[in-house]
């Protein structure tokens, strides 16, 4: 069920109680995921100067039919000992979750990732050691070390065409870039390989931390 959360418009400065689900279930309602997926179950309109704002807040996703679970804890928002908690009643529980894709993400856009990730059939760790094997290309291509930096998502899937576009935010707009499914292919490859990389127990944060710890 819903609940009601205080925020603060980005623009006016007014607070207002708006609505926050912290628990989504797609199970039970099919159209949160749609809504997590173009982010607006995130977006509310400030009542007093018509601007959109982004509300912020922890929530737990949940997919039962793909067996995923992610939870979005933007930085402060839960303490860690809450988190710990959690995470020994999913131990608990361990029996239910046999077989689950366990996540955590600070922010919308990369609870949107996810979510477009396994929706696509595709494993998260390897789609990110994808974006840093793309970046490194785009490097090599004369992009310079910052591109190195860039904060590259996963958009799609591009059956059709063999491909898959990331996209990255450049000089206030949106860039996309595609590159071949065999790049996945190497990819899964090399960690198949590797058996040493393996994801942390409980909510596992795989971003592109993770990846240079891998090649740290």
């Amino acid at each position: 069920m819903p609940q009601t959360i205080k925020a603060i418009c980005s623009k006016c400065g007014k607070v207002h109680e708006v609505e926050a689900r912290k628990r989504i279930n797609v199970a039970d309602d099919p159209s949160l995921k749609d809504k997590v997926r173009d982010g607006s179950l995130f977006v509310w309109e400030c009542p007093d100067c018509g601007t959109a704002n982004l509300a912020v807040y922890d929530t737990l996703y949940h997919d039962p039919e793909e067996k995923v679970m992610i939870w979005l804890l933007p930085p402060g928002s839960v303490d860690e000992s809450s988190v710990e908690a959690l995470e020994q009643q999913l131990r608990d529980h361990s029996d239910d979750l046999d077989g689950y894709i366990l996540r955590r993400v600070e922010d919308v856009g990369s609870l949107i990732e996810k979510v477009n990730i396994f929706d696509a059939g595709l494993d998260d760790c390897v789609i990110e050691l994808c974006k840093y094997v793309t970046k490194m290309e785009l490097k090599n291509q004369g992009g310079g070390d910052g591109v190195l930096d860039l904060r590259m998502k996963f958009y799609k899937a591009d059956d059709a065409q063999g491909e898959m576009v990331f996209t990255y935010p450049d000089k206030g707009g949106i860039m996309g870039v595609r590159t071949g499914f065999n790049v996945y292919e190497d990819c899964a490859g090399i960690l198949r390989r590797n058996p040493s990389v393996k994801v942390t127990s409980g909510f596992a944060t795989i971003d592109p931390e993770w990846v240079s710890g891998i090649f740290g």
